[in-house]
């Protein structure tokens, strides 16, 4: 090419032996099968694509906030309901009203009650029971619902007999059904429970069930299954990577709506008698008509409104996070 960077160079010239020029690299032919790849964990990557947005975590620090004032606050702040009973003055006042009459401290943030008791304090402790009593049914009916969904999902035999049963079930409501329960029993946390779940699970295992169906049927897990690969390690390898994301999705958005039917069932009287949202709300729904008590309402009503908010937008950024598919750089 007319250049000297281009013309060859002569090794003979070196003077050195082609046992110095050369080296014999031995070969592996067990690095051929190799695959140069990045490590991938799958959480890594579910919490490397949740914590890469700053809205995720604001709402991820809103939410550890209201779990440590809802599990913590009411430990040292005991909430008592008949604090100033007997003090005509401490009843149905405003926060200012509140802060002057008692000087000024965070649990007069929302005014007083009935009771003259504070409404903060009879928040964050009906916020606890609330939100265990929430989880608590979550982690039941998930726990049930994901082992017959499964099985509803894959086995023939299964899902003839658990269509009948769902088409028997699914005709009564599911609020009379809680309600003729907790009239049948006494009122109570796990009575409460025990209502919620006993026909709770079938809706979630159903879902699941249509999940399983989509997926099982996909030509790798065919591939799969004429290859001699079990049923377990199909559902387990195959099946629940793809799930997990609609999995977490559903019980995030489960906890909000466990919340609103205990409320719902405490507003209409079949509520348990501890102080829940759904009580308090209940107990202050006829300081909503008088003329400067309607704080003493609206402070549960609206927390509870930004509780499920909260709680609905982590459950929806989480699973779009565990989507394999959002893993991608």
């Amino acid at each position: 090419m007319g250049n000297d960077t281009d013309k060859l160079i002569d090794l003979t010239d070196t003077g050195l032996p082609d046992e110095e020029l050369f080296t014999q690299i031995p070969q592996d032919m067990s690095s051929v099968e190799k695959i140069v790849a990045p490590k991938y964990s799958y959480w890594h990557s579910v919490f490397r694509v949740f914590f890469s947005k700053k809205s995720n975590i604001v709402i991820i620090a809103l939410l550890v906030m209201v779990l440590a004032f809802a599990y913590i606050y009411p430990v040292f702040h005991p909430y008592d309901k008949f604090e100033n009973i007997l003090d005509t003055t401490a009843k149905h006042l405003t926060p200012m009203q509140a802060m002057k009459r008692f000087g000024f401290s965070i649990r007069w943030l929302f005014g007083t009650g009935e009771s003259g008791q504070s409404t903060f304090d009879a928040i964050w402790y009906g916020s606890r029971i609330s939100m265990s009593l929430a989880i608590i049914c979550t982690l039941i009916n998930f726990s049930i619902g994901l082992v017959v969904g499964a099985l509803w999902g894959f086995s023939k035999k299964v899902d003839m007999v658990m269509n009948e049963i769902r088409n028997v079930v699914w005709i009564i409501p599911g609020t009379f059904v809680t309600s003729v329960l907790i009239m049948i029993f006494s009122p109570s946390f796990w009575t409460l429970i025990f209502a919620i779940c006993i026909t709770g699970w079938l809706g979630v295992a159903y879902s699941l069930r249509t999940q399983v169906i989509i997926i099982r049927d996909r030509e790798y897990n065919l591939a799969s299954k004429c290859l001699g690969s079990s049923t377990v390690r199909i559902a387990t390898r195959n099946i629940l990577p793809y799930m997990i994301s609609y999995i977490v999705t559903v019980m995030a958005t489960s906890i909000p709506a466990y919340i609103g039917m205990e409320a719902g069932l405490s507003y209409i009287g079949l509520g348990i008698a501890d102080t829940t949202l759904g009580k308090i709300v209940n107990n202050a729904s006829s300081a909503m008509m008088v003329p400067g008590w309607g704080w003493e309402f609206w402070c549960p009503v609206m927390f509870s409104a930004f509780l499920s908010i909260v709680l609905f937008l982590v459950g929806q950024s989480l699973g779009d996070a565990a989507d394999p598919r959002t893993h991608m750089l």
